[in-house]
């Protein structure tokens, strides 16, 4: 298994993986062609610093992707902290350590970026993604808030 940053030639195969659990199935579109909003919403995430889709790969195929954002801040004496989103792998490759090795990487990217910490959240209805973050080392610190506009 490689990793290497998404490029919009990787965005279909992305999109089906968000779109392919039950919670994503309700918010993503997944459709040919795809709709032109992921591809301005890439376009944003290449174009900000720090922000950036790793994907886990083996040959050409995609095992698995993430979302990482460095998000600099004042907070805790100006200390630098990496988000985690958009964590999706393939069901064909799920129980086979893609999602442990995939945020090896990205904390391994964390820490070279010199963030103090790496956060994320998570719905509360994914409880094996729960169990999965636990077992990684996350703890449950902070209660997540959402404000739909």
């Amino acid at each position: 298994m490689e990793f290497r940053k998404a490029t919009k030639r990787d965005l279909n195969e992305i999109v089906r993986m968000l779109a392919d659990d039950e919670l994503g199935a309700k918010r993503e579109k997944y459709e040919e062609p795809l709709p032109e909003a992921y591809y301005h919403a890439f376009t944003a995430i290449e174009e900000q610093v720090g922000n950036q889709i790793i994907l886990a790969v083996e040959g050409e195929s995609i095992l698995g992707c993430l979302q990482l954002t460095i998000i600099p801040g004042l907070a805790r004496q100006g200390m630098k902290r990496a988000q985690i989103e958009g964590v999706r792998v393939d069901k064909e490759h799920r129980g086979k350590k893609v999602g442990e090795t995939l945020f090896k990487k990205a904390i391994e990217l964390a820490k070279s970026e010199g963030c103090g910490l790496v956060q994320l959240t998570t719905n509360k209805a994914r409880t094996d993604a729960h169990r999965f973050y636990d077992k990684l080392g996350f703890t449950s610190s902070h209660e997540g808030m959402k404000l739909n506009l």
